[in-house]
């Protein structure tokens, strides 16, 4: 246990400054004939992309392989996000972007957490942030993209939000939404099928990614650390995990691939275990989209979990 301790870890958490900037432009949010939208981080960039489709330009704020958590805004993307037609967020998993709206959007934010029902935040006793910093208390668990049934309810939302913001091309963002709704929707039934009959229900995750995942799908979420991967899992805390992942027999501690796997890794050896990715959708999957990087996560569960 002493060598998982040693190794247990988190990523700085940088918070940006907003400089000031020009008034809104209406020519800049509807440019070309297109609703400009900035979209926080992946999964809301592909959600805004499938809804909006030829009617808009989408504008990723964080960039792939970027942790969205620790975004810092550059002075240009402070102004993208001011002159865009709609901005699609999730209120808690950026602080900078939060900020960005707040203070220069706040018409025009569009955050996804507010249309759909959110679980309570998943912490821990002593669990601290490196160089003191922590992110906004917010009340809620945020990653409310990883439950696709959510997802779909978000997507409707979207598209009446578009349509709003954009009535000559209404039609088009109501008949998008509804398709990625029916494509969510599918994946929804594929994870209750694929998931039903599993030898084991416990999930060891890196961090707290998953609760809306294992709460559709009635699986037990084991976070090493809480809902936030910068968050440095306590002496305690690790000694704990270790403790429920022995008596519950699991056979895979799930790294990320933007979080160190080395705490997951040393965990695996303490309980004699292996480790697998699973992917919680932050950034952008390498030669896929969200849909193919959910069935992803189900083949690698059902594999881990022992399902037939």
């Amino acid at each position: 246990m002493r060598s998982l301790i040693a190794v247990a870890g988190a990523a700085l958490l940088t918070v940006p400054a907003c400089g000031s900037i020009a008034d809104r432009s209406p020519q800049s949010a509807q440019a070309g004939g297109k609703l400009h939208v900035a979209a926080a981080f992946y999964p809301l960039q592909w959600l805004s992309q499938r809804v909006g489709g030829a009617d808009v330009t989408v504008e990723g704020l964080t960039k792939p392989g970027v942790e969205p958590h620790d975004l810092e805004l550059s002075p240009r993307q402070v102004a993208d996000i001011q002159s865009s037609g709609l901005i699609v967020y999730i209120k808690g998993v950026q602080p900078a972007v939060d900020e960005a709206v707040q203070q220069h959007a706040a018409g025009e934010g569009f955050d996804a957490a507010t249309v759909v029902p959110t679980l309570a935040t998943v912490t821990h006793e002593e669990e601290h942030e490196e160089d003191g910093h922590a992110h906004e208390d917010i009340g809620y668990d945020p990653h409310i993209w990883l439950d696709p049934h959510r997802f779909a309810t978000i997507a409707t939302k979207l598209g009446e939000r578009l349509a709003t913001a954009d009535p000559a091309h209404a039609s088009g963002y109501r008949e998008r939404a509804a398709a990625t709704a029916a494509d969510l929707n599918t994946l929804d039934k594929e994870f209750q099928q694929g998931l039903t009959t599993c030898a084991n229900r416990a999930i060891v995750t890196s961090h707290s990614a998953f609760g809306y995942l294992a709460n559709r799908y009635m699986l037990e979420q084991i976070g090493i650390s809480g809902i936030d991967p910068d968050a440095e899992p306590s002496p305690a805390r690790l000694a704990e995990v270790a403790g429920i992942a022995k008596q519950k027999k699991v056979t895979t501690i799930f790294t990320e691939e933007l979080v160190s796997p080395k705490v997951a890794e040393v965990l695996a050896q303490e309980v004699g275990a292996k480790t697998a990715v699973l992917n919680p959708l932050e950034s952008q999957p390498a030669g896929g989209d969200y849909l193919t990087a959910m069935r992803g996560d189900l083949a690698t569960l059902r594999t881990a979990l022992g399902c037939t």
